[in-house]
């Protein structure tokens, strides 16, 4: 596979490949790597999501406000071992 950059991003890679210590060629193969791994991952909770609604195994949206709207009010709220400072 051959994949065409411009001239700026060969030079911003080989600029960060500098950087960290590598070859711009290794760079690349790692990021792709990197996200190709993110990716198959993302997707995977995609299908699991998916077949969990197939078999009927979801909140309808009100409920789901309720618990977002209960985890805001939880983060808000000062602990006992770290009081708000005013």
């Amino acid at each position: 596979m051959e994949v065409n950059l411009t001239p700026e991003q060969e030079a911003q890679i080989a600029q960060i490949a500098n950087k960290v210590g590598t070859d711009p060629g290794r760079l690349v193969k790692d990021v792709l790597a990197r996200y190709l791994d993110g990716e198959a991952r993302f997707l995977a909770a995609v299908e699991k999501g998916l077949a969990a609604v197939e078999r009927g195994e979801f909140i309808e949206e009100e409920e789901m406000d309720a618990r977002i709207e209960r985890m805001f009010v939880s983060a808000d709220a000062p602990s006992l071992d770290h009081p708000r400072r005013q």
